[in-house]
């Protein structure tokens, strides 16, 4: 048997993590009707200030399926949801399921073009959208797609106006009527809730159409079926010890794989009440944290990285955070030590991907994750229960690498999706043996710790030598004025390939460091092919919306 067989990785387990997880019963769907029955008037979430039950959630969002039935949609057909982190965004999921319909979240930060690609690519009839994204973009878009009919709602449906005058961003806010469109409230108020509507789901049905980020080529639709989202919630559930009493700080954007299952997947299969707040905000992040106590978040490393650097910070208190993890990028082991000095709060590393509905590894609960002596890298974790990993050559997956090298992470349990959305080819070049290949060069210690070195695409080749960006970014993050750090390769008429870095400076460093003085720290502490030999300071690196710089607009700079 090799050593991933063996699976090292289980003797650091909690005490209270299996091994191995049976298959759950039914789908997040079925929990939702239970819920609403047995607990109806337990909070599903918050919105700021006010809570929604499980019995309102269930009864929205029959009332929204009439509206989908009256429409057409039947099982198969794809539900586009346009918005924020709304509640708008629940009840058109649940909607969405009750008609057996495929839900298809998408990225508000999106505009024509990209909207225009993922409607098309997915074939959506029906769209949730926030007003204000219909009015600005969804408007002019709808028409050259497959979309028949749209919903929209508003940041403050549900609220009351004591409560919007008392957000600040809400403030400045204006209504603008959408003739063209139906009105949320007012399809919640004209339809009635008639279980009849309601179709099961199945555990093979697609539950998710979530598009990767497309940070190198044209996005492709994950299919990922609802026992793939109800086990991972299950992994979640076990791995944090979440339960009733437990609430979870809604920091991920819903539409995102970690949002979709880290926070609302997660929130049903608890029964943990979800805290939703529109939009990332650090100072309504903080105000939320002191009003609800939430115990448990999620989130990219950017999201507690901008909470670290807002003023608020020195005086605001997240000693509720017990159960606080971050993925979706690399996490230099000093802002980890940076984030706990500030607030007491220990962020536990978390990996996942699209394709894996989230985890596939995490640090366990109350575990300090250890760092590789040899690249400075903080561990991803441990895999987690029915995870089969392992390590193998990155230009040939057939033969798997030793403890200690790196290589692709390949893996395959029942987490894994079911392939790419219409896209067959590429869903074949994806797999090897049943293992999904994450593209991810890896490495796993003799303890079953694993390390994410960095992407196989994004390694540089310099004078022949192998620089993995991950490392240089780490050392970046170590000078006291960087804020941000990406690192790419660019063409170099000696080296072939050189080090090229961009930074974005804390504020009172504005105006204050030099690149030079950035490479020359840098070169005093790295090999001579490693240290970058170019750096730009930019206000602020570009992103996607879950936090993973675009290299790609960084490589056009």
């Amino acid at each position: 048997m090799s050593k991933y067989g063996e699976k090292p990785w289980l003797r650091h387990y909690s005490s209270f993590v299996p091994g191995e997880l049976p298959a759950p019963e039914g789908t997040l769907l079925d929990q939702l009707l239970t819920r609403a029955k047995a607990t109806p008037d337990a909070p599903a979430f918050h919105y700021f200030d006010v809570t929604v039950s499980y019995h309102q959630l269930d009864e929205w969002s029959t009332r929204l399926a009439a509206k989908f039935a009256q429409w057409g949609v039947g099982r198969g057909d794809r539900v586009a949801i346009y918005t924020q982190n709304n509640p708008a965004f629940l009840i058109g999921q649940y909607a969405a399921w009750k008609r057996g319909a495929i839900v298809v979240p998408l990225n508000p930060m999106f505009k024509e073009k990209e909207l225009e690609y993922h409607l098309n690519d997915s074939g959506a009839k029906v769209m949730v959208a926030l007003e204000s994204l219909y009015e600005t973009c969804a408007k002019s878009v709808v028409p050259v797609t497959c979309v028949q009919n749209v919903v929209v709602t508003h940041e403050t449906d549900f609220l009351t106006e004591g409560h919007v005058a008392a957000i600040p961003m809400f403030r400045e806010i204006v209504r603008a009527k959408q003739g063209d469109a139906d009105d949320l409230m007012e399809v919640l108020v004209s339809m009635s809730a008639d279980d009849s509507v309601c179709v099961a789901n199945r555990p093979d049905d697609i539950a998710f159409l979530v598009y990767t980020s497309g940070t190198t080529g044209n996005p492709k639709g994950a299919m990922n079926l609802h026992r793939n989202v109800l086990f991972n919630a299950t992994v979640y559930q076990t791995w944090m010890q979440m339960g009733e009493m437990d609430r979870i700080l809604g920091l991920a954007p819903l539409f995102h794989i970690t949002g979709l299952v880290g926070h609302v997947a997660l929130s049903m299969q608890a029964g943990a009440p979800l805290v939703l707040f529109h939009r990332f905000d650090p100072q309504e992040v903080f105000r939320l944290i002191q009003m609800w106590q939430p115990t448990m978040t999620v989130a990219s490393i950017t999201a507690f990285i901008a909470l670290m650097n807002h003023p608020a910070s020195r005086t605001a208190n997240l000693q509720s955070l017990t159960k606080c993890y971050s993925g979706g990028a690399p996490i230099p082991p000093s802002l980890t030590e940076q984030f706990e000095e500030r607030f007491g709060v220990y962020i536990h590393n978390i990996y996942g991907l699209t394709e894996s509905n989230s985890p596939t590894h995490a640090v366990p609960l109350y575990q300090r994750a250890p760092v590789d002596p040899q690249s400075g890298a903080l561990s991803i974790g441990l895999p987690v229960p029915n995870c089969e990993a392992r390590i193998v050559e990155v230009e040939n997956p057939q033969r798997e690498v030793p403890a200690g090298m790196a290589g692709e992470y390949a893996v395959r349990g029942p987490m894994i999706f079911a392939g790419y959305w219409n896209k067959p080819e590429a869903t074949e070049k994806a797999f090897h043996e049943g293992y999904f290949l994450t593209g991810d060069v890896a490495v796993m210690d003799e303890g079953g710790w694993f390390y994410i070195v960095d992407r196989k695409k994004d390694m540089i080749i310099a004078s022949g030598f192998k620089v993995w960006p991950r490392e240089v970014e780490d050392m970046l993050y170590q000078h006291p004025a960087v804020k941000e750090a990406a690192v790419i390769g660019v063409p170099d008429a000696y080296r072939g390939e050189t080090v090229k870095a961009f930074i974005a400076v804390k504020d009172e460093y504005v105006d204050h460091v030099e690149p030079e003085e950035i490479i020359q720290f840098c070169k005093k502490r790295m090999a001579a092919y490693k240290y970058p030999r170019q750096v730009v300071i930019l206000p602020e690196l570009p992103k996607t919306a879950t936090g993973k710089f675009l290299r790609r607009e960084l490589r056009a700079h």
